[in-house]
């Protein structure tokens, strides 16, 4: 476990890319909805990135905090952080001005059920931030669930696909997005739409969800046979340097993996490596939700950690009784129900 400790270290460290990037971004940063599952490695990142770069900023974290100890430790590696309801208004508008955003928040799983929650979330609230953070650069967080599903061999959609969300989370995903790009057009405010899908990590994902269903003779659903993936580091990076990718009207940018992976390529990998013979069921029926990342790779370069060490890191830190998030991504999901 202390190999994969200083491994994770070393992965999350920043690049010189980012590093170079952080001494152009001027001004302070927030990062709203920090508390989910990339916040606070972004967070930590930042403070990394900006110390490396020799430069003065100030990284701010907003969430609810409802565990005091996950607001200690962001605090502990020098984020400074502010408990808020961003749906409360009055708490909204006390929050400090800054010259960079990231917009984190927004709710998927739960939806059914609890739409109008997710709908607040995911739509009303990025209008009342839009207007707060007008005079600032805006990265807001997507999905690529906003995109069609596509034949597995197409390459996946680009930038200028149009949306077909399925569900009231991907409907609700693309409010979003268009009421950002209306605030950006009415206020002039430069902002990148940061469409995402699917960021891993050690202790979530797509990576994982396949690896545990290896290990655990659990059977691995194949209507849904390929998907893309990103390493979180990488991901993390990629939203901090788009801080100054930001335009007026919106910029939209795709932001996953090179690869479209086939779940049963992966599985077998995984496999080989626990000495199991991976389960399956059902036929792929040969479309899935892609993205086609190439602007993104064209802007900052391939990720770093490659789908094979990915892989490996996942396995290990598996087989070592690593901690896990629990939270499932629900990426076979093909009816939009989450």
């Amino acid at each position: 476990m202390k190999d994969l400790i200083q491994l994770e270290k070393e992965l999350l460290a920043p690049s010189p890319a980012l590093i170079a990037d952080m001494a152009k971004i001027e001004g302070d940063m927030i990062l709203l909805g920090i508390g989910g599952k990339m916040g606070p490695s972004m967070g930590k990142l930042a403070v990394a990135a900006a110390k490396a770069a020799g430069v003065e900023k100030r990284i701010i974290g907003v969430s609810r905090f409802s565990d005091p100890k996950a607001k200690a430790e962001l605090e502990a590696a020098g984020i400074e952080t502010i408990s808020c309801d961003l749906l409360d208004d009055k708490q909204l508008q006390e929050l400090p001005l800054v010259k960079n955003v990231i917009y984190l928040a927004g709710n998927k799983f739960g939806t059914t059920g609890n739409e109008s929650f997710t709908w607040a979330m995911n739509a009303y609230l990025p209008g009342r931030v839009a207007e707060k953070y007008r005079d600032s650069r805006i990265v807001a967080f997507s999905s690529g669930n906003v995109l069609p599903f596509v034949p597995v061999t197409s390459g996946g959609p680009s930038e200028e696909t149009s949306p077909e969300p399925i569900g009231e989370y991907a409907q609700s995903c693309l409010g979003r997005e268009r009421v950002f790009e209306y605030f950006s057009k009415k206020n002039h405010t430069p902002t990148l739409i940061y469409r995402l899908n699917y960021a891993v990590d050690f202790r979530y994902g797509v990576m994982m969800e396949i690896a545990k269903s290896v290990l655990n003779g659990k059977e691995i659903d194949l209507k849904t046979e390929n998907v893309n993936v990103i390493w979180q580091g990488d991901a993390n990076e990629i939203a901090i340097r788009s801080l100054l990718h930001c335009e007026t009207p919106a910029k939209i940018l795709n932001v996953t993996g090179p690869e479209i992976l086939s779940v049963y390529w992966i599985a077998n990998q995984f496999g080989r490596i626990f000495n199991k013979e991976p389960k399956f069921i059902n036929a792929s029926t040969g479309t899935a939700l892609l993205n086609n990342a190439s602007e993104c790779h064209r802007i900052f370069g391939y990720p770093r950690v490659t789908v094979r060490e990915i892989i490996d890191i996942t396995a290990t830190w598996i087989s070592q009784g690593g901690e896990e998030f629990g939270k499932a991504t629900h990426f076979q999901e093909r009816g939009g129900k989450f």
